[in-house]
């Protein structure tokens, strides 16, 4: 649980109270390599702490190709925010790449630490501008104006770490690019 405290800190400082109420919600729970945390079409319930692992966010264009959207390593938090939000079935899947451990906390439980405690608010408000606007925007815009080859670049820099982690197939769907097109890529280096 220490992982989990140190990344909140990240974002602010959170009362001795709302951490021990928080304690409260926390679930270890396992995922096995290729099961889901959350299939698409499910209302998530849950959000989920990466302790050990990695989980792709996927979700079908119309014609039925799996694309990825981010990957989820340890020390990130996972869910789908847009549908837990919305409370409405989601159109993302969260499959583990890896045998993976998360710390889980509930929804619903979490809504009531924001209504509590101000502290874990501005912990949410800090969290959803870092990763769900300021990086969401820069991601989109990469994907708008960036070539192939500068995109993966920019995610070779980014995630060297993923990159021994994940199959050509993955970088390939998330780079919006062929395995083909990113094998040509990674040859012309």
């Amino acid at each position: 649980m220490t992982l989990f405290w140190e990344y909140i800190a990240r974002y602010t400082t959170i009362s001795p109270e709302a951490k021990a109420e928080w304690s409260l919600l926390l679930r270890v729970e396992e995922v096995t390599k290729g099961d889901y945390f959350l299939k698409e079409g499910i209302v998530p319930k849950k959000i989920a702490f990466v302790t050990k692992g990695l989980l792709s966010y996927d979700y079908l264009d119309t014609e039925g190709k799996k694309v990825t959207k981010k990957f989820f390593a340890e020390n990130s938090l996972v869910t789908s925010t847009s549908a837990l939000i919305q409370q409405q079935p989601g159109i993302f899947s969260i499959q583990a790449l890896e045998d993976t451990t998360l710390l889980t906390y509930s929804a619903e439980g979490f809504k009531s630490l924001l209504k509590n405690y101000k502290d874990v608010s501005a912990f949410y408000i800090a969290y959803l501008e870092r990763h769900w606007v300021v990086e969401k925007e820069q991601g989109e815009i990469r994907l708008k104006s960036d070539t192939a080859k500068q995109r993966y670049l920019a995610f070779e820099k980014a995630y060297p770490e993923l990159l021994t982690r994940l199959k050509l197939h993955h970088i390939a769907s998330y780079l919006a690019v062929t395995p083909t097109q990113l094998s040509r890529i990674r040859a012309e280096r």
